[in-house]
């Protein structure tokens, strides 16, 4: 009966890891719709016009970008559990629990900052390399709410949180990567050309499942921050997050 409901929970595992990925792909779904919606919605009002619609817009806006965050949080977290439990550990329910999570938790934020009155038009100023500033408008946290900035630190720091804590995880990744292939020196074969081959052919699949990892786990993110405001940093940031739901 043990044998019978390992062999089910080892079919399961891959049917987690995709709704997870599922999941993920949704929410970047709605981050983009919603950005795009914020933006294009804020050429119908007026300079000094707001409306329910553009709050509701920021809302979602900020509730999407959230759930992305909480989102690949928690592929960092089911990465260590293959990991490191390997699959010893079994949650009943899992994916149900992980939705309860990556969504509930989002909704709960942006509903009491939605009571609160954060969201609304955002007015920004932009200077040119000629000092010259203008100003450009979205649907997001309202300039005017006296809060705003602190809301915006909350939102930052868990988007650094996030980083940091994937970035442990790919290191694991990488550790194990390298154990593995240290465990599988005393078998390789004798002639060193080939052997050579394999090492290049197994190092070019390490680098690209690290890379890919990188994607998955958000940790193009972290450019948003190191390269606040540079052309090059926010084109090699759209490249790069263009392949997290990938």
């Amino acid at each position: 009966m043990s044998h019978r409901d390992s062999s089910v929970r080892s079919r399961r595992r891959p049917e987690k890891a995709l709704g997870i990925h599922m999941q993920l792909s949704g929410a970047l779904l709605c981050l983009h719709l919603s950005f795009l919606s914020c933006n294009f919605w804020i050429f119908l009002l007026n300079e000094k016009e707001d409306s329910w619609v553009c709050r509701g817009l920021g809302l979602f806006l900020h509730w999407s970008l959230l759930s992305t965050l909480t989102w690949v949080a928690l592929e960092g977290f089911h990465l260590y559990l293959l990991l490191i439990q390997v699959f010893n550990i079994y949650v009943r329910r899992y994916l149900l629990k992980l939705c309860i999570v990556g969504w509930g938790l989002p909704t709960f934020f942006v509903v009491i900052c939605g009571i609160l009155g954060v969201y609304g038009k955002y007015t920004m100023e932009i200077r040119d390399s000629n000092n010259h500033t203008s100003t450009s408008q979205i649907c997001w946290m309202s300039s005017e709410f006296q809060q705003r900035r602190l809301v915006t630190y909350i939102t930052l720091a868990f988007l650094c949180l996030v980083v940091l804590y994937n970035f442990c995880m790919l290191l694991l990744v990488v550790f194990k990567i390298w154990g593995l292939r240290a465990g599988r020196k005393d078998y390789e074969c004798s002639d060193w050309k080939k052997t050579n081959k394999e090492r290049g052919t197994r190092l070019w699949k390490n680098c690209a499942t690290v890379l890919g990892l990188s994607c998955v786990l958000g940790l193009p993110w972290g450019l948003a921050s190191l390269t606040y405001a540079t052309l090059p940093g926010i084109y090699l940031f759209t490249i790069l997050n263009s392949l997290q739901g990938q």
